[in-house]
């Protein structure tokens, strides 16, 4: 299993690495509009279908990130964490994906393992990791925390239409500009669970 010091690790990408297994992709538009009460059935469908062509190949998938968080504000996209046994093996799920309409769009291997794939209808970011991985980890307390902090939540969403103000194709920078928050709320996660004795993350 993960020991609390990955699980309190945030991720920083090395800036020699290319990731983008086509070249970058297109533009998006960032943005963060109201909760939709439809997000928890698009990820049930999407889910359900990921599930029906995998099979067995699966160990687990979540629904995550913001629009699994009841009421919050957030961008448009579902979340999604799929996690099996290889994710250096391609082949055992890769074309299944690709069957579905899912387009392999990162591969960062010294990130656990982590792919992203995009569904472009209904919009997805799907992310595959292997087993006892500590972001999936990261995820879902987060996203269990924010559904039972209404203090944190709302600091959150405060946060992302801050954020979002004058980066609306930029992605990285619509991240940067919440991450002071983010990290807050998981030092208080972390502390709550004990993970931090004296330490700072």
């Amino acid at each position: 299993m993960s020991n609390k010091k990955e699980i309190m690790a945030h991720y920083i990408a090395d800036p020699k690495d290319s990731f983008f297994v086509h070249g970058t992709p297109p533009l998006e538009t960032v943005e963060v509009v109201a909760y939709d009460i439809s997000w928890p059935e698009t990820y049930a469908e999407v889910s359900n279908s990921i599930e029906n062509e995998l099979g067995s190949r699966i160990q687990k998938i979540d629904h995550i990130g913001s629009t699994a968080i009841p009421g919050i504000a957030a961008k448009p996209v579902i979340d999604i964490d799929l996690t099996v046994a290889d994710p250096d093996d391609e082949e055992n799920y890769l074309p299944a994906l690709e069957n579905l309409g899912f387009q392999l769009i990162v591969r960062e291997p010294r990130f656990h393992g982590h792919r992203l794939f995009h569904l472009k209808k209904p919009r997805v970011n799907l992310h595959v990791f292997g087993p006892d991985c500590p972001e999936t980890v990261r995820h879902l307390l987060f996203r269990d925390w924010l559904r039972q902090s209404d203090e944190d939540c709302q600091r959150y969403e405060n946060a992302k239409l801050k954020a979002v103000k004058g980066c609306s194709v930029d992605i990285a920078k619509y991240h940067e500009n919440k991450k002071r928050v983010v990290h807050d709320i998981y030092r208080k996660i972390f502390q709550s669970l004990g993970y931090l004795d004296g330490e700072d993350v």
